[in-house]
């Protein structure tokens, strides 16, 4: 069988050191890990105890193949499979198991399994990372076995952003590091152009056709970035050297003559509202925009209209961009408060449409918000996607001189680490993958969407 450079290299690499396959399509990755599995049961014999992971079974049918061309070349017939369990029985005794991960649920037929290598194939697909990592706890072998996962994943899935900040964000590609827990790890990237063994040309003129409507997916899936926001939902209008700005240590103001006392003048901030997208178990998130009035602020002209998200309060874990820290609403209320009064403005704006329905109590968690001084209105009705067109639009926007862009603050951490890498829905392409970590995304087109009748804090004389 004849092997890529990228597969050989990936064979040599030490079995102590966990893998990340994190490439472009077409690099060769889902043939180095039947590789992999093959060298793990030659060396371990009956101890291998092999899982292959991917969201849903019709996922786990390109593999299946990969393993009987490969399992077909080295074992012959002496290597037996069952379609019914989906599992490898291999001649020197180790197993090989293809299964289906997709909720929790799945994860009590591995209950008091011992697995000494874990692959899990398009591992962005999972917006979050909470799945994958809860079957850690099933990796263990006998003493001399080392244990090992194997992750794979093209860019442009849900999981886009947590994947390239575990494993991409600041690591060096073929050097091994240790992870926050101590664990190897090495990120080895492929693309199409390392991978001779298939019809290049033609596979890329596959891509081209399904990438017809998205040419940044297609970018990304030729190059292997997930470094940027090629192939994301934004991927055409977000650009940080053309969106981002500040960040921003005071509230923009504008010079007004006062119309009662001609002979003062004052000091008038720009417009500005809070747009927030409440989470407990999910994450919270909270913009403070202003708009300009067609004025320079902190060296920089925005035209008239243009919109500039100054901060953020986000509640989210850091190890999980998709999971939040379980506050209630009045905690968050509170927090947003204190978070206003720094910046002295008045806690009140937009919010999601779920925060005003009626709970059991007989309240909603807008008028939670209420009690703590957080007053905050539904956002604009018009769906998901007309908000999108309008953030996309002035995304693309920013930076022209005579056309209101939308602008934001490099200090706002959650919306760079998230909403650059949000993928498209798969089956409306129209609209932004939901299962993502879209809060801040959702927060700000909130904001957009407002229906213009909040008011600033007070002027103030000079």
């Amino acid at each position: 069988m004849n092997l890529t450079g990228f597969q050989k290299r990936v064979a040599e690499i030490p079995e102590e050191i966990n893998l990340a396959l994190l490439g472009g399509r077409g690099g060769g990755k889902s043939t180095g890990m039947a590789l992999l599995g093959l060298r793990h049961a030659e060396e371990h014999g009956e101890l291998a105890r092999m899982l292959f992971i991917r969201r849903s079974y019709p996922g786990l049918r390109d593999f299946e193949q990969t393993t009987r061309d490969v399992f077909g070349i080295a074992y012959g017939t002496t290597a037996r499979y069952s379609a019914n369990d989906h599992v490898w029985r291999l001649p020197r005794g180790g197993f090989f198991e293809l299964a289906q991960l997709d909720c929790h649920a799945d994860l009590q037929k591995f209950q008091g399994r011992s697995i000494t290598t874990c692959f899990v194939d398009e591992i962005g697909q999972y917006p979050s990372s909470e799945l994958p990592d809860l079957l850690r706890g099933n990796m263990r072998g006998p003493k001399g076995v080392p244990t090992r996962t194997v992750v794979a994943a093209n860019p442009g899935g849900p999981g886009q952003a947590w994947v390239a900040k575990r494993w991409i964000l600041g690591k060096e590609p073929w050097k091994a590091y240790r992870d926050e827990h101590g664990a190897w790890w090495m990120w080895c990237p492929s693309t199409i152009d390392d991978n001779d063994t298939i019809d290049q040309a033609s596979y890329k003129r596959q891509l081209e056709a399904a990438c017809a409507s998205d040419p940044e997916l297609l970018k990304a899936w030729l190059t292997g970035s997930f470094m940027s926001a090629t192939g994301s939902y934004f991927g055409l209008s977000l650009d940080e050297s053309r969106n981002a700005v500040g960040p921003f240590k005071v509230l923009p103001m504008r010079i007004e003559d006062n119309p009662d006392r001609k002979t003062y003048r004052q000091l008038v901030p720009w417009e500005n509202w809070l747009c927030h997208d409440f989470g407990s178990s999910a994450p919270s998130v909270t913009y403070l925009m202003v708009e300009s009035p067609g004025a320079e602020f902190d060296g920089k002209f925005y035209p008239r209209g243009s919109i500039i998200v100054l901060d953020e309060y986000a509640v989210y874990r850091r190890d999980n961009l998709n999971a939040g820290l379980g506050w209630t609403a009045g905690t968050t209320a509170e927090a947003i408060a204190e978070w206003c009064a720094g910046w002295k403005v008045k806690p009140q704006g937009v919010g999601d449409d779920a925060m005003f329905a009626q709970t059991g109590h007989g309240s909603s968690i807008a008028d939670e918000f209420g009690r703590k001084a957080v007053r905050l209105d539904p956002a604009k009705k018009g769906g998901r996607v007309v908000g999108w067109q309008k953030m996309r639009r002035m995304l693309a926007d920013a930076g022209k001189p005579d056309v209101p862009g939308l602008y934001v603050s490099r200090s706002c951490e959650y919306f760079w680490q998230t909403v650059p890498f949000l993928a498209r829905d798969q089956k409306r392409v129209e609209d932004c993958d939901s299962s993502g970590p879209d809060h801040g995304a959702d927060a700000v087109r909130y904001g957009l969407m407002r229906q213009k009748h909040m008011s600033t804090i007070g002027p103030l004389r000079i």
